[in-house]
């Protein structure tokens, strides 16, 4: 079954892009072997991804998940209808207002992997439907003092487990399993750690 997660490269202060949607400074922090070694492994485990369409429904050259490193299929959530896009041997799959379609779907084509969520109302709109599994952070020494928030908004609380924790020369690298209101694991997933 797959596993839903939320990945993402935030600085100290929880910004995941500058007030303008810049990410240049994630590439300002220097990495460690083992920094890549751990983004790497979770790459390795992504076999699809969730985020949002452009205005335009688009896939812009910015605008491609991991840069396009992985080539899994990816469910873009839109306004409007739209025929699947092909580019770079990744197929865009748009839906419409539906963030629980987006993530069966996604669930489905990853099979056995997992599912990313990039974005931050992507990620806060499936925490707040109880649709995460576990959380990934990668964080940098960064303090950007405003942006755009990955957690901001969430509106209400989510209790954590720590599965994972590493720490290397430019990142520290954060794994959490999400908790339901009772505090027990999600979907009967267990600890991997």
């Amino acid at each position: 079954m797959a596993r839903v997660i939320v990945h993402a490269t935030v600085t100290l202060d929880g910004f995941m892009a500058d007030a303008d949607g810049g990410i240049d400074w994630m590439f300002d922090v220097p990495a460690a072997p083992e920094d890549e070694v751990v983004v790497r492994r979770v790459m390795d485990e992504i076999g699809a991804v969730v985020g949002g369409a452009n205005r335009t429904q688009t896939i812009e050259d910015g605008e491609v998940p991991y840069g396009g490193m992985l080539k899994v299929p990816v469910f873009l959530m839109t306004r409007s209808a739209h025929e699947p896009v092909e580019r770079d041997g990744i197929t865009y799959t748009f839906v419409v207002d539906d963030i629980e379609q987006a993530v069966e779907s996604a669930k489905a084509a990853a099979g056995d992997k997992w599912v990313s969520l990039l974005g931050g109302s992507i990620s806060r709109q499936c925490l707040e439907r109880g649709l995460v599994d576990e959380l990934h952070l990668d964080i940098v020494p960064i303090l950007l003092g405003g942006g755009i928030s990955l957690f901001a908004g969430l509106g209400q609380r989510i209790d954590l487990e720590r599965l994972e924790t590493s720490a290397f020369a430019g990142e520290t690298h954060l794994r959490y399993r999400v908790l339901s209101p009772e505090g027990s694991g999600r979907a009967g997933i267990p600890s991997t750690a």
